[in-house]
Parts: C-alpha cells; sequence; structure tokens
C-alpha cells in the first residue's frame, strides 16, 4: 500500500522535497541529533508520539485496539481536521528526514522508511480530496458505530457511560460528513450511482429500526449483574434516549440526503477515470495498493495472462471429470444441488468443519501461532446484501476479543460450498488470523507497524495459505 521508490530515496532529498510544503505549513525546523545515541532516542520519540497521535486522532480506532482512554470520543470529520492532521504529518517527516541513518539497526531502518513512505502517499493523497467521498456501498460514517460496538467490550458503568457519550456525538459527525459530500459534488467528486443505491438501502434499514432493535443497543443485552439495578435503569433508559432522539434522526436525515441530493448526483460511469483527474488518480492508487510503478494496462495484462493460464488448469480437470469444456462444467457446478447449502446455519457449519481440523494441525506447520482466539460469525444483518463472501476481522491485540472470520450468509442457498475450503484458508485459519494477530503481538517492532496493513503482503499471505 506504499510507495516502492521512496526507501531508496536519500534523506537529503526528501528534506528537500517535501521542506517547501512544510515551511508552507509554518512548521519549526528543528536540529539533527548527532550522536547515535541521540538518533535512537529521537527515532523512538518519534514513533512513539506518531503513535499516540494516532490514537488521539482516531479514537475509534484506539478503542478497537481496547485503548479505552478515549472511549468516549469519536473522530473529528471536517476539514479542518484533516488538513490539521496532514500538518502534523509534516512535521513528523521533517524529523524523520534529518535523522542520518549511519549506525541505525535495520528494523530502525525500516521502520523510519515504513512511516516516511505513509506520510509521502498521505500528501499525495490530499491532491485527490479522498474526505469528499467517505461512503461507499461497503461502509462509511453509517456503518462504524454499529461495527465499533461489536468490539467493545462492557464490564463497568463507565464502559456504558462512555459509550452514551458517543452516542450523543454521532449527529455532529454526521453533519460533518454531510458537508464534506455536499463539497465533494461541487468538486464532481462523488461515487457511481448505482453503489450509493445500495449504501440508501443500508442507511434506510439502520435508520428505521426502533432504539431498543439497533445495533448501537447492543451493550444493553449484556449488561454485568455486578453494576447496581438503579445504575442499570438509568443506563437503559439514557442510551435508548440518545439512540431515539438523537442518533436514529441523524440516521434519517442522512438517508434523506442521500436520496434527494447525493445518489441522484452519483456518477454514470463507474469507472474512476470519470472523476477530476481520475486517471492520475488511478495510477496514484496503483503505486499505492501494490508498491509498484505498473500501469493500468500493465497489471490488467498480468490479470488477463493469469486468467488464461488459470482456465487452461481448470479445462484439464473439468475434461477429466467428463465435461467437453468449461462452460458445461460451470453449468454444473450451479446447478449440482449438494454444491449449495441447504440453510445460512449449513454454510457457517461448512467453514468450522475445514477450519477447526486446520486448528489442531497448526502446531505442526508453524513454529509460532497467536495467543488471540479465533471464531467463525456470520456478517452482521445490514452489511448482508453488499457485503463480501467472506472477511476477515481481526480480534484485540490483548486477545480480549477474538478474530473473527465473517461470512455473508445473505440468500444462503444460493451460495456455493465448492469455494468454502479456500475461503477458510485465506480469510481465516492459517491466512488472515495468522498474520494479523502474530503482526500484533510482535514486541521488537513500533506499534505502528504491527497494525500497518500492506496488501502485496497481506493478500499474498493470504493466497499462500
Amino acid at each position: 500500500m506504499r510507495k516502492a521508490w521512496l526507501p531508496a530515496l536519500a534523506s537529503a532529498f526528501l528534506l528537500l522535497a517535501f521542506a517547501p510544503i512544510v515551511r508552507a505549513q509554518a512548521l519549526p525546523l528543528t536540529s539533527a541529533p548527532a550522536s547515535l545515541d541521540d538518533r535512537h532516542k529521537a527515532l523512538a520519540d518519534i514513533f512513539h508520539e506518531y503513535w499516540e497521535a494516532t490514537l488521539q486522532h482516531s479514537p475509534e480506532f484506539a478503542s478497537a485496539l481496547g485503548d479505552k482512554r478515549y472511549n468516549d470520543q469519536i473522530s473529528d470529520y471536517s476539514v479542518k481536521a484533516e488538513n490539521d492532521w496532514l500538518a502534523r504529518e509534516q512535521g513528523f517527516l521533517m524529523r524523520l528526514a534529518a535523522i542520518d541513518t549511519a549506525g541505525l539497526t535495520d528494523q530502525e531502518k525500516t521502520s523510519r522508511d515504513l512511516l516516511m513512505r505513509q506520510f509521502a502517499d498521505d500528501e499525495e493523497a490530499a491532491e485527490f480530496k479522498e474526505w469528499e467521498m467517505p461512503v461507499s456501498q461497503q461502509g462509511g460514517i453509517y456503518t462504524e458505530y454499529p461495527r465499533l460496538v461489536a468490539e467493545l467490550s462492557f464490564t463497568t458503568v463507565k464502559d456504558f457511560d462512555d459509550w452514551i457519550a458517543r452516542l450523543r456525538a454521532i449527529p455532529k459527525a454526521f453533519d460533518q460528513v454531510t458537508t464534506n459530500m455536499t463539497i465533494g459534488i461541487d468538486d464532481g467528486r462523488v461515487p457511481p450511482k448505482f453503489l450509493l443505491e445500495k449504501a440508501l438501502d443500508q442507511v434506510k434499514q439502520l435508520a428505521g429500526q426502533k432504539p431498543e432493535d439497533s445495533p448501537l443497543a447492543t451493550p444493553l443485552k449484556q449488561l454485568p449483574a455486578s453494576i447496581p439495578a438503579p445504575e442499570q435503569e438509568r443506563i437503559k433508559s439514557e442510551m435508548l434516549d440518545a439512540i431515539g432522539k438523537q442518533v436514529l434522526p441523524a440516521y434519517q436525515r442522512f438517508a434523506r440526503f442521500l436520496q434527494v441530493t447525493y445518489v441522484p448526483a452519483g456518477r454514470e460511469q463507474p469507472g474512476i477515470s470519470a472523476l477530476p483527474d481520475g486517471a492520475k488518480y488511478y495510477q496514484f492508487l496503483i503505486r499505492r495498493t501494490t508498491t509498484t510503478s505498473l500501469t493500468a494496462e500493465q497489471i490488467h495484462q498480468i490479470g488477463l495472462d493469469e486468467v488464461k493460464r488459470d482456465e487452461a488448469e481448470m479445462l484439464a480437470i473439468a475434461q477429466q471429470l467428463g465435461f467437453k469444456d468449461l462452460k458445461s462444467f460451470q453449468v454444473s457446478l450451479k446447478t449440482n444441488p449438494k454444491l449449495h447449502p441447504a440453510s445460512a446455519e449449513v454454510l457457517l457449519d461448512a467453514y468450522r468443519g475445514y477450519l477447526t481440523p486446520m486448528q489442531a494441525k497448526l502446531p505442526q506447520l508453524f513454529g509460532r501461532l497467536p495467543r488471540a482466539p479465533f471464531e467463525v460469525a456470520a456478517v452482521p444483518d445490514y452489511l448482508q446484501k453488499t457485503a463480501a463472501p467472506a472477511y476477515y476481522e481481526a480480534g484485540a491485540p490483548d486477545g480480549s476479543r477474538p478474530g473473527r472470520l465473517r461470512i455473508n450468509t445473505y440468500n444462503a442457498t444460493e451460495l456455493n460450498l465448492y469455494s468454502v475450503e479456500d475461503i477458510a484458508y485465506h480469510e481465516g485459519i492459517p491466512g488472515h488470523h495468522l498474520q494479523i494477530s502474530i503482526g500484533q503481538e510482535l514486541e521488537s517492532i513500533p506499534e505502528f507497524r504491527k497494525h500497518e496493513r500492506f496488501t502485496a503482503f497481506t493478500e499474498g499471505w493470504g493466497l499462500y495459505a
């Protein structure tokens, strides 16, 4: 997900390249630490400061990691906050670029290069105003807090009060995001209309629920017996009041904005080339995602070559099974009732049927295993219509929340069983669960690296698994 060329650049070049940007923000230039000990400390200080700033900037992320310091807060989605964060990253970048790498350990150099690459990517991404398109059929502000509540622990009165405080702040967040999307309309930066229509359906579903049925009220289903009855009644009353009188009206206003203003403004062409500077933006996304300088045409050709190779192998298998061509083989897959689950629970059990024995086999295959537990669970109802067939949901670094393989059970009987095995190993075990959980548990690297995701590695490991 980061630029491949940045680590190869000399610090002096980076300092010159980014100095005009930073000076424009009136950021102070600091003197470079000289001794090796000073440089070790300066680097460690930057990594620590950046991580703490990240958690404060994104309190939802901090909460998902099990850090409860900001549990009563939500992110600032305003344009000012976007610009302030970018300026802060530029300040970190200048400090990193000023540190001479001579004598630093390989891990220190890698951490420095990765963080500098991230800051450079964020600076370049700012040109394309990604904050103007914060909503898609796969999520956005409307899914942020239903998803978050499922990742939190509620054991004390403060846990519940923090969540109530967050609920009361959600309407402001919706207003900020709506403002950003309105600016996006003016700038011609909007998602495809047919995808926004799917997002609208999800928003309407969440907006139309009773307070007690909303996923935002999930904590009320697990009120600990240790909390006195009067406090339980207060918590229940305040939480449902916040959902019913503040949050659901915010969802309803957002649904009206989508239906009346945003969806009609959605672009007709699905390709990102329809956006201003769309071709340039697409090439940036390629570089950020793949860490290569390949063009869209080159990557497309790689895909065509891979499909051709795959289809040749598939044809050989189909012929061994008595089919004359791939088309007749694929028709048989769709019409064979044995290859389709009879219910949602049968589908979930099919995944567990592969993953349970795989868990038992892991000690024979790997020298290190994650401490975090693992489970299979269904995709939440409000996401099912547009979610992927399956995805991995990282657990808490301290093991208090398991990693989850989420299975989409929407129209389960129309899904297939023949892809279950490879999806189970890719998304679950030994795929993303081992990779992400072990990464979070590492002790010899800065915190930010434990939670970074690089597509080539992440999906490469899933494919290998």
